[in-house]
């Protein structure tokens, strides 16, 4: 890049700082900014266009266009080459506009006689705040040095925009972070909640994107970039001699942080006008503008990683880190882009709700979620660019939509939904301690599902018979290295004493799949659902089976044990897993250790293949638990992370219920006891149906056992098969709008 431009550059990125600066209104300002742009560059035109909603762009002020025009003309996002550039995030840089494709002809704004056109997205983090434009009447394209110019004055754009230096009446441009704000996500975890945002990493605001000194600049980033390498390093030499993928992953994050390209693009941000952080956050705006576009995982990972480490970096420049002194409000709704069992757990059941912009339905934090019965809301887009902590919000659990900082009229309308609700669960305290038997007679065993110590107090509260599983992953979950076998022992002992003498079904380490330990070799799997999982693990790791195993005998110490293996896929690896709790029970009795006085050993039948199983598996196990939420997935061929696919099948679907009716069969041949864990357990609706295809024991989440005990109660078992079997016979694809008729009926 030449001398003469970086001097430019300076002068009017020098230019905007001093208008930033003035007491004048907000259009005054940016009929300036036009001025001063189109003068520097030598253009014809310069003009802003900004959203005034989240589809349509405004012509908010121009230089060289018609007047008129401004406040007036409108486009629609991807409707001509100003909406093109906001939808593909991309610059348009033609020296015959109007022969483009996708070219909208405005009369209103008298741009026709100008063919060079240059339209850059002013963008903050990867989000489109407007665009930034300069025509000439002359047919030629920009230069590289002028494009990139003009994205150094679209980020300072953004950034005055992010700080309000446009917002008054005139413009129409109004404050951002202060209107009302619907985010459309998915459900991780039901429930309603009200609350004020607390942001697990709070914003950067960069305040001084322009700088007149580019050497000292150039010297506080160099500062800040060492800073970052030592911390990186630190992280590295703390690693030591642990898990060598581990290691690798932490070696290409010092890569990047020792990337000269990642230096030389912020080393000439600065040279072209830009303070130092204003630097990092274009950058970071471009990386995640490319994130946003690239398919491949690997890619996406590591491009996450340059995203963190310029987080870093920013907290580093401008001093606010992570722990910015703000304190945690009243009602806390956790806002993040994601977030770490372990980090999810330190806040607890302090949280009213979670709001992840990523995540998914089987991610850690969902697990953890469900666990404390909390609300959460998963890939709600663009929140926490759009939040600030204080901010009033409203969580949806149960149609997994945000609300932030709502209209009076919709708090009040959901403060009625969560009274609603609450009045519901108080009348399923009245029933409590009663048995869930439905109207024909039929009692149906409802247990709870847990995974953390925080759970059990659930138990006598939700009326729960005993802890169908118990998920021991989570314990491994939370923490940076595994977990010693005394450790395991003393937790798993806990947990027998807090049930009290009530069953609890142990099920051994589920991982893989979407529960990635983060000190295991992490496997490059194209299918990971179907990789190397769960009992696959434990036999593959014979060593980390044994000691889950051994630290199970030693808990009961004396009392009951029920164990279960999840994702047996066949006779064989039952046996196996079988086996290896023989040998370690004879080894507990060799050293002495007090023995369970009673040991139940299960599987889970979560693959269509087990339940084709010989009849001689049937009558070797002790009990069977059908894992509803894998079984789901793998007899409907549709990933449940998959938002796509997940939903396009019914639980209620005539085969799937017909499977399930298959599998209850084949238990009552061989008297083996079957019972149903999921999420679809705590359905009121798919329970009823189960309970219906013969299912006498049903475990679910705490915060269910009260609807579904309400709901059966009111049927009669009998009456739902009827419904079941004609319209099974009717070749009905689902019998969800024929059991909610019958429901309706009864009043």
């Amino acid at each position: 890049m030449s001398q003469t431009s970086e001097s430019e550059s300076r002068k009017l990125l020098g230019a905007l700082r001093d208008t930033m600066a003035s007491d004048r209104a907000g259009q005054a300002r940016m009929d300036d900014i036009t001025q001063l742009i189109a003068q520097s560059m030598g253009t014809d035109v310069c003009s802003i266009y900004l959203f005034c909603d989240d589809d349509t762009l405004e012509l908010c002020a121009t230089q060289g266009l018609n007047a008129e025009a401004v406040h007036q003309t409108r486009m629609r996002l991807g409707e001509g080459l100003v909406g093109r550039v906001a939808r593909t995030k991309r610059l348009v840089n033609t020296d015959n506009a109007p022969q483009q494709r996708g070219f909208r002809y405005m009369p209103e704004t008298g741009e026709e006689v100008f063919s060079g056109f240059l339209g850059v997205p002013i963008q903050r983090l990867g989000e489109v705040l407007g665009v930034l434009v300069v025509q000439s009447r002359q047919t030629r394209e920009y230069t590289a040095d002028e494009i990139y110019g003009l994205e150094v004055v679209a980020m300072v754009l953004a950034e005055m925009t992010e700080l309000g230096a446009f917002v008054s009446d005139e413009t129409g441009v109004g404050a951002l972070h202060q209107r009302a704000v619907m985010f459309r996500g998915s459900v991780g975890q039901e429930g309603a909640a009200a609350g004020q945002v607390y942001l697990h990493e709070p914003r950067v605001v960069v305040t001084n994107p322009v700088a007149d000194d580019p050497e000292a600049e150039h010297k506080r980033l160099n500062d800040a970039v060492e800073t970052l390498r030592m911390s990186v390093d630190e992280m590295l030499t703390g690693a030591g001699t642990g898990d060598k993928e581990q290691k690798q992953v932490l070696e290409a994050y010092r890569m990047f942080a020792n990337s000269k390209g990642w230096l030389r693009r912020m080393d000439e941000d600065i040279e072209l006008g830009l303070s130092a952080e204003a630097a990092v956050e274009k950058e970071q705006s471009a990386a995640r503008t490319r994130m946003n576009e690239v398919t491949d995982a690997y890619l996406r990972e590591r491009l996450q990683d340059l995203d963190d480490l310029s987080n870093r970096l920013l907290r580093i420049l401008t001093g606010q880190g992570a722990d910015t002194g703000a304190e945690m409000p009243e009602h806390p709704v956790l806002v993040a882009r994601n977030i770490g069992p372990g980090e999810l757990l330190e806040y607890g059941r302090k949280l009213r709700a979670i709001v992840l912009e990523e995540g998914s339905v089987g991610s850690h934090a969902g697990i953890v979620a469900r666990a404390l019965a909390i609300p959460l809301v998963i890939q709600a887009k663009g929140v926490t660019t759009e939040a600030l902590n204080g901010d009033q919000i409203l969580v949806d659990g149960e149609q997994g939509i945000v609300h932030l900082r709502p209209e009076d009229t919709v708090t009040t309308a959901f403060k009625d939904k969560i009274a609603m609700l609450a009045k519901a669960q108080d009348r399923y305290t009245d029933i409590r301690h009663k048995p869930a038997t439905a109207l024909c007679g039929t009692t149906i065993s409802l247990q709870m599902n847990a995974g953390l110590m925080a759970d059990l107090p659930s138990l006598e509260n939700s009326g729960a018979e005993g802890v169908g599983l118990f998920r021991t992953e989570l314990q491994f979950l939370v923490r940076n290295q595994f977990p010693r076998r005394s450790e395991l022992a003393s937790l798993y002992g806990r947990v027998l004493d807090a049930a009290q003498g009530k069953r609890v079904v142990f099920r051994t380490l589920d991982i893989g799949s979407d529960k990635v330990l983060p000190y295991m070799k992490p496997q490059d799997e194209p299918n990971p659902a179907l990789g190397w999982r769960a009992i696959r693990v434990g036999l593959d790791k014979p060593g980390v089976l044994r000691m889950q195993l051994q630290a199970l005998l030693r808990a009961a110490n004396g009392r009951a044990l029920t164990v279960m293996f999840p994702f047996v896929a066949q006779y064989e690896e039952f046996t196996q897993a079988r086996a290896a709790l023989t040998k370690a029970i004879k080894r507990e009795e060799a050293l002495g250790h007090i023995l369970p006085d009673n040991i139940e050993v299960g599987a889970m039948l979560e693959t269509p293949s087990l339940a084709f199983a010989p009849d001689a598996f049937f009558e070797d196990v002790d009990f069977l638990s059908i894992g509803g939420n894998d079984l789901k997935q793998f007899f409907f061929a549709a990933d449940r992370e998959n938002e796509r696919v997940r939903k396009r099948y019914d639980s209620l679907n005539v085969s799937f219920l017909s499977f399930m009716e298959m599998i209850v069969d084949r238990c009552s041949k061989t008297q083996t006891p079957i019972s149903f864990c999921g999420e679809d357990a705590g359905k009121p609706i798919e329970a009823v149906c189960f309970a219906a295809m013969g299912l006498r024991t049903l475990s679910m989440r705490p915060a269910s056992i009260g609807p579904v005990k309400s709901l059966l109660m009111r049927v009669n078992l009998a009456d739902v098969k009827k419904v079941i079997e004609t319209a099974r016979a009717e070749g009905k694809m689902s019998v969800r709008d024929d059991i909610a008729a019958y429901i309706r009926s009864l009043g």
